[in-house]
């Protein structure tokens, strides 16, 4: 992302930790609506009766000390029962709500169902602001808390987002993913982006966490740029165990090159790792990563052994309340 791109409060500022606070890792997750990924974007078909597994799945994460942060859309805010179920969640005393604008299910509706239309960056700055302040007031009415962070839907954050966050009193962005490029749907680009945390203004912006791993993982985003240029060249690379790109979530992403992922990055002092996963993928069906009983089995194996990892690395969960007040 090209920060030339985008009309910020002031230019961003790489964060200093309060001393002794990581390593740490936080889990946002996208809390939203079930639609079909492969069809033209719509208004009104979609679901959210997956909400019902969501208690069972925050359980788990309760048992082993981990805090959700709830990036809810406005199906979610907008069914009584979802809400129901998160403020369950949030009673545990650490896990938070926070919001996550999908634009072509979120009022007021002004703009075309296309695909360029879905990245909410691109609306025109006055739609994306009414849409957010939506979003943000029906989150506050349902919790009773204003949302302090946010994550655009499909990562679509544009020139305005960070300044009208920042108006609308959010503390934390979480839309950025660092190495992963978007642009050919219309989307932003990040293949080139800092995956360090950092402060835009009064923002604190904690991207998603991108790792690479393999012979050449030194080379890093710039070296997976330039295999992108070479047909066929990224997989060739990632089967001789030369480079790798890893995502931290269970979502496409096999378990070993998470772990190794993870084990490098702690012992380069990382200081904070961010996981991500939809909660869709909880009932079988409704995401791309978990078709099956076997993918959920899956799914939940591989949070089981990437927090038995974390544990034994010595790598503690942070709220986002931990996040904000460790953030100098």
């Amino acid at each position: 992302m090209n920060d030339a791109r985008y009309r910020l409060v002031s230019p961003p500022e790489p964060i200093v930790w309060r001393p002794g606070f990581g390593p740490r890792y936080t889990l946002f997750v996208d809390v939203e609506e079930q639609f079909d990924w492969t069809a033209p974007f719509e208004r009104t078909r979609h679901s959210t009766s997956a909400m019902a597994a969501f208690p069972e799945a925050h359980a788990r994460f309760r048992e082993q000390g981990v805090a959700l942060t709830c990036l809810v859309d406005y199906p979610i805010v907008d069914d009584p029962a979802a809400v129901e179920i998160l403020r369950d969640v949030v009673a545990d005393g650490r896990s938070e709500i926070g919001a996550q604008l999908h634009p072509w299910v979120n009022p007021p509706f002004g703009e075309p169902l296309t695909p360029a239309m879905s990245f909410a960056g691109n609306l025109p700055q006055g739609l994306e602001a009414a849409k957010l302040r939506s979003l943000t007031d029906a989150i506050a009415t349902a919790f009773g808390r204003r949302p302090r962070a946010y994550r655009a839907g499909r990562y679509g954050v544009g020139p305005d987002t960070f300044a009208t966050l920042t108006a609308l009193g959010y503390r934390l962005d979480s839309s950025v993913r660092p190495g992963y490029d978007y642009s050919a749907e219309g989307g932003p680009d990040f293949s080139a982006s800092d995956p360090r945390p950092c402060r835009r203004g009064a923002l604190l912006s904690v991207p998603l966490s991108t790792l690479y791993v393999g012979a050449l993982r030194g080379g890093g985003a710039g070296l997976y740029r330039a295999l992108g240029r070479v047909p066929y060249a990224r997989g060739v690379a990632s089967r001789l165990g030369l480079l790798s790109r890893v995502a931290l979530t269970p979502e496409d992403m096999p378990i070993g090159a998470a772990l190794e992922a993870v084990t490098i990055a702690v012992g380069e002092g990382v200081e904070l790792l961010n996981f991500a996963f939809h909660s869709p993928s909880l009932v079988p069906g409704n995401t791309p990563y978990v078709r099956d009983a076997t993918d959920l089995r899956t799914f939940h194996d591989w949070w089981s052994a990437m927090l038995t990892r974390l544990d034994r690395l010595g790598v503690r969960n942070a709220s986002l309340d931990e996040i904000l007040e460790n953030a100098l």
